[in-house]
Order: structure tokens, then C-alpha cells, then sequence
């Protein structure tokens, strides 16, 4: 004891106080989710400040005479008057594998009900995107295993695919099955909800947990009822989550959903905060908003780490309007959009993936060889069909062939949907389309596709294994391989001919 007091008193005896300077100001003004300060000369454009009841806030406008700050949390009681002082540093969120399985949001801080995140490292949320020297060509596919997706518009690990489509028309659920999807390919997902109502990212999280993706996935959410600050930062704390898991070399996902509420968010701050409005009362810099977030997806060289970051935003219009003033910026930013009909949702077709207004920019540059034997064809055929079925419309008399065309078509269309949570492998995928394209589905009646589709992919995998596998390492098939898989799909369907009684297509959830 008397050894433990000796080493204090040294200790103490050596200790030498020193002043540090805290520059503090005021709180002039308290508004919804923004404050106005006096004083703080010295603060610099996006530091964090600290308030008297300890919350933080980002030093958004630096004006003459006051600052205006953007707040993280609620207010709660913070009034005018109340101090606030500088902390020296910008806004950073923890990084680190620690995050997997977690629910978070743009602080770092669990919403799981969790023990807290132990992270040695924090990242700034605001980053610079990789130069362009360090990025490699996007060449290795994403699968999503989703029919319509994989085989008409392909996506690859560090593309930006935008999808956007009206209200209720599946976006959340096509990019919740591109996160299914990865559960064998290592790849890491980070799913960002911004904006959203409670229930809507409860029932995300409750889909990653039953089907097992919260283990190599993280979840950051700015909730509608947050703060507008912390909905407009939350998309950049979660790419910097990302871009950790990227810079130690792994694949990584990341969906942003949606940036139409971020943008909402946004010019409500800066209306707020009494910044000029532009095109729809949105600043001016509302595209450098975007541009700068999604910059940060890429895919890169091998001699600065390996890893891709691919990233898939989505956008909500409002009665089918891509031209509106927020989705015309993001589809000028990405490298692709998958359109969602309104339309085909209606009709029942889920995915509603409009293959003939969706584009993918990589194009087949990110795909597996074995899709490029049955994708042009598909494209070209679903497109001719489209048109063929609006002329038949008006009554016209059609000639076998255009019958044909039409009959075939539609078989095409119905192998298209696919139920939600339930994305399938590339050689299922490659059965099924090769067997419609090349008549195998003919015979079939329409209400019996969806019988036929899983008889064939049941087909495959009992007797196609080793074709399977080589098309899944990105072999290209040969043409032996094509007519194995296509005797095995009509030795499958053999059978189905005749209609099945009290039979309707499956429906997608929303």
C-alpha cells in the first residue's frame, strides 16, 4: 500500500496543469433540426460542435456573423443562450468488422438493443473517391439472382446501377434479393435506410435475419422521424463502413435507400438554414450531393488493395416521370438504371423490371460467358414481342408466325417472375431462359409456366451438376452443353403439356 502511495505522489509531484484554449459561442436561434451560433471565429466548414446538453452538431454555413449548425439529434431542450463549443474534428463514424450483423446508425451508435460496437478505427464520413488511376475495369459480375436482372441488364462488383420506379413497385424487395444473394460469393452488403417509416426497415431487417444475410451484412439507418442532418449525413457514414470492408481487399454492396428522401432531406436543411433555392426549391449543389457519394463506388487495382465497392441506389418518381429534376441527375451519375413499371406490377409481374427502359452501361463486360449465348436473344425477342402484342391489340388479323411470336413471348414474360426471396443460381437461371427461347415452352399452357419453370430448374440440377459448375466458374459453354441442357429441359416438360386445373401465376411481394 504504502509502495502504491509512493508511486502516486511521484507521479503527482511531476504533473504540471496546462491551460487549453476552448473556444465556445452561443446559441442565437433554435429551429427544426438547425441552430443559429455567435461566436466560434475559428470554426471550420463541416467540424463537429458540441452543445451545453451535450449534443453534437455540424458546422454547415459560415457566415460573417454567425454559423449555422446542423443538428444530429433532437434538440430536446436546447435553447438560446445555451453554449456550444468546437471539438477540432469532423464528423466520423467506427469502422470495422465488428459492424457485421449490426444495426447502426449514422453515428456508429446500435439500435439493435446490442452490447456497443468496440472499433479501433473511425473514419471520416466525408471521404475522397478513389483517383481515377487507382480504378480497374468492371469485369467480374454481381449476380443478383434475379432472372430479368442477370440476363438482360447485368450488374458488376463496382458499378453504380440505379433503380428507380414509382411507389410500391418492388424496389426495396430487388435489392433485399441482390443482398440474399451474396450469402456463398463473400461479398459484403450494407443496406442504408433513409427516410423510411419504422415498419418498413423493421421488415428489412427481420427478411436479412431469416434468411441468415445479417451475418456478412450491415444495416445503417436515419429513420423519418430523425433529424434531417442525420438523414443527409447517414448515406456517407455508410460508405465509409463500406469503403473499410474495401480497403482490406473484400467485394462489397451497398444499397442506398432512397436517395429521393436524402435529397428531401437536404433542402429541407438548406431551406432552413435560408441557403438561395434553385430548380424545385432544391440548392444548387443538390447534384454534387449525389455525385460525390456515388464517386466512391469503384472497383480497384490489384497493385492498391484488390476490392470493389458496387453500389445500388434507388429513387422513387412520382406517375412514371424519369424526367423529373432528382431521378435525371442520379441516371446522369450511374452506370445503368433498372426500371420498375408501375404497369407490369399492376398486371402482376414481379420483378417489374422493364427490360426495354433499363440499361446496364457494362453491359456483358460484367456478365458470365454462359449468359451471353441466351441474352441477345432474349432482349431482342422480349423487344419484338412487346411491340407485337400492342399492335395485336387493335383487333388486327396476325399471320402464324407473328402468333407465334406473340404465344412465345408471353411464355418468355411468365418465366421472368419470380417470387420474392428466392433468387436463383446461374445455371437454373441459363436452363430456363435457353429452353424458352428455344421453343421448349411452347407446348406449355401459360398457366402451367410456373410448374414447367420449376420442373426444369429441378431438372437441371439433378443431371446438369457438372455443367452447373462449370457455368457458375465462368466457363462458356459449349454447344454440347447447350443441347444437354436443352434435351434435359424438354425431358422435363414432357408431361405439362395438358392445362392444370385451378392453376394461377404466383405472386411477388412488395
Amino acid at each position: 500500500m504504502n509502495e502504491c502511495l509512493t508511486g502516486f505522489d511521484a507521479a503527482l509531484s511531476g504533473y504540471r496543469p496546462r491551460l487549453r484554449p476552448v473556444e465556445i459561442g452561443v446559441v442565437a436561434a433554435v429551429a427544426q433540426g438547425v441552430v443559429r451560433v455567435r461566436g466560434l471565429p475559428d470554426v471550420a466548414a463541416m467540424e463537429v460542435v458540441r452543445f451545453a446538453d451535450d449534443s453534437l452538431g455540424i458546422a454547415f454555413d459560415l457566415d460573417a456573423a454567425e454559423v449555422g449548425a446542423v443538428l444530429l439529434r433532437d434538440q430536446g431542450g436546447l435553447r438560446a443562450g445555451a453554449s456550444v463549443e468546437r471539438t477540432g474534428r469532423v464528423l466520423d463514424t467506427p469502422v470495422g468488422a465488428a459492424l457485421l450483423g449490426r444495426v447502426v446508425n449514422a453515428l456508429g451508435e446500435p439500435l439493435d438493443d446490442g452490447e456497443p460496437i468496440a472499433t479501433s478505427e473511425r473514419w471520416p464520413v466525408e471521404r475522397p473517391a478513389l483517383p481515377i488511376l487507382a480504378r480497374a475495369p468492371v469485369s467480374v459480375p454481381l449476380a443478383t439472382g434475379i432472372k430479368a436482372v442477370d440476363a438482360a441488364i447485368p450488374i458488376g462488383r463496382g458499378q453504380r446501377e440505379l433503380i428507380l420506379g414509382d411507389r410500391q413497385t418492388g424496389k426495396t424487395a430487388l435489392a433485399v434479393d441482390a443482398i440474399l444473394n451474396q450469402a456463398d460469393s463473400g461479398v459484403v452488403c450494407v443496406y442504408c435506410a433513409i427516410g423510411q417509416r419504422g415498419a418498413a426497415v423493421a421488415q428489412v431487417i427481420a427478411a436479412l435475419r431469416e434468411h441468415d444475410a445479417l451475418s456478412y451484412s450491415v444495416v445503417v439507418v436515419a429513420a423519418g422521424e430523425d433529424p434531417p442532418g442525420l438523414q443527409a449525413f447517414a448515406p456517407y457514414a455508410a460508405t465509409s463502413i463500406a469503403e473499410w470492408f474495401m480497403a482490406q481487399g473484400c467485394d462489397v454492396l451497398i444499397v442506398y435507400d432512397d436517395l429521393t428522401r436524402h435529397a428531401q432531406a437536404y433542402r429541407e436543411l438548406c431551406l432552413l438554414l435560408r441557403r438561395p433555392p434553385g430548380r424545385e426549391a432544391f440548392p444548387g449543389d443538390i447534384f454534387y450531393l449525389h455525385s460525390r457519394l456515388l464517386e466512391r463506388a469503384a472497383c480497384r487495382r490489384p497493385e492498391h488493395g484488390g476490392g470493389s465497392l458496387a453500389a445500388l441506389p434507388i429513387v422513387e418518381t412520382e406517375a412514371q416521370n424519369l424526367a423529373a429534376y432528382i431521378p435525371t441527375n442520379l441516371i446522369s451519375i450511374t452506370d445503368g438504371q433498372l426500371y420498375l413499371s408501375p404497369m407490369l406490377a399492376r398486371k402482376g409481374i414481379w420483378p417489374a423490371v422493364d427490360i426495354g427502359k433499363s440499361v446496364s452501361r457494362v453491359g456483358g463486360k460484367a456478365q458470365l460467358p454462359a449468359y451471353r449465348a441466351v441474352a441477345g436473344e432474349l432482349r431482342l425477342a422480349y423487344a419484338q414481342f412487346e411491340e407485337m402484342e400492342t399492335f395485336a391489340r387493335f383487333g388486327t388479323r396476325l399471320d402464324d408466325a407473328t402468333r407465334r411470336a406473340i404465344d412465345r413471348g408471353q411464355r418468355l414474360r411468365e418465366t421472368l417472375k419470380q417470387p420474392q426471396y428466392q433468387p436463383l443460381p446461374a445455371a437454373e437461371q441459363i436452363a430456363v431462359l435457353l429452353a424458352v427461347t428455344q421453343g421448349a415452352f411452347d407446348t406449355v399452357p401459360l398457366e402451367r409456366i410456373g410448374e414447367a419453370e420449376r420442373a426444369v430448374r429441378a431438372a437441371t440440377v439433378a443431371r446438369c451438376a457438372e455443367i452447373g459448375r462449370r457455368i457458375a466458374a465462368g466457363a462458356d459453354p459449349s454447344e454440347e452443353d447447350r443441347n444437354a441442357l436443352l434435351a434435359v429441359a424438354r425431358a422435363a416438360l414432357e408431361n405439362l403439356s395438358a392445362p392444370a386445373p385451378n392453376s394461377s401465376p404466383g405472386r411477388r411481394a412488395q
